[in-house]
């Protein structure tokens, strides 16, 4: 697929995916969700990937969905529905919809939070594994100043990251947040200096895609996202299914090496 509405690159074993309309504050559009799945799909068959960075091209992150875009559905026009594809059948299925994939592709996503966040843009955010903010991020739900609702499953994320009360504010009043504020309820790992951004985000990636085990991650993702539907006991057993084959595994393996060793690690993934 020829991409027009993001960019797409690998650098040093990340996977960096850019909203690329930033006359427009990289405003959501159909064009671009296709994209975003695609690029999602080319980063999982690669071997060579081992972590992706979802981030904005200039100021913003991504302000919401395209005016043209809501101006389409109020006249009765809203398109075809993106195809919803399968990335991990081991994920639970509601993981499997149209917004809500993020957390079964099976490599962590960072959202590199580098500007105005608000209305799916947010949401976008909310299903990536770890969030980093600039300090020039402003986040806002923003459904409610346009007639919405709380749409594509943040209402079931929300109260989960920052509790109901916080979900209850941050979605009634569609009130403007910034980044230390967004760190202070949870919403963000942490709030980087817009100076020093770009280059925080990539060293934190780089160190997935370097020093752990991309099998030891891709497992803890879909444990730590499916534990959300299952019970304590579950999650036990789950975990307790999973351990025989880590044990067998060569990062396993790499892994008491490298230490052993003193050296740096050479995991492959398998």
């Amino acid at each position: 697929m020829a991409y027009e509405h993001i960019l797409y690159g690998v650098d040093d074993g990340v996977a960096v995916i850019t909203l690329n309309r930033p006359e427009k504050l990289n405003a959501w559009t159909g064009r671009m969700h296709h994209e975003v799945k695609d690029a999602m799909r080319k980063a999982t068959d690669d071997d060579a990937v081992r972590a992706i960075v979802l981030t904005g091209a200039g100021r913003g992150f991504c302000a919401g969905a395209d005016m043209g875009t809501l101006q389409g559905i109020q006249q009765g026009s809203q398109g075809s529905n993106p195809r919803e594809e399968v990335f991990d059948p081991a994920s639970d299925p509601n993981f499997q919809k149209t917004y809500s994939y993020f957390p079964a592709v099976p490599k962590p996503i960072i959202a590199a939070i580098n500007g105005a966040c608000a209305g799916i843009g947010m949401v976008i955010a909310l299903y990536a594994d770890i969030r980093f903010a600039s300090d020039a991020a402003v986040f806002t739900t923003a459904f409610s100043r346009r007639g919405l609702i709380a749409e594509h499953g943040i209402s079931w994320l929300l109260p989960r990251l920052v509790g109901i009360a916080n979900a209850a504010d941050l979605l009634y009043s569609a009130r403007k947040v910034s980044g230390s504020e967004a760190a202070q309820m949870g919403l963000v790992n942490r709030v980087i200096p817009f100076a020093e951004f770009d280059a925080e985000v990539m060293a934190y990636a780089r160190m997935l895609a370097k020093e752990v085990s991309p099998r030891s991650v891709r497992e803890m993702k879909r444990e730590i996202w499916n534990s959300l539907f299952q019970s304590l006991g579950d999650a036990i057993e789950a975990a307790n299914a999973d351990m025989p084959g880590s044990f067998v595994s060569a990062d396993f393996k790499e892994g008491v090496a490298h230490f052993l060793e003193k050296r740096a690690p050479a995991f492959t993934g398998r």
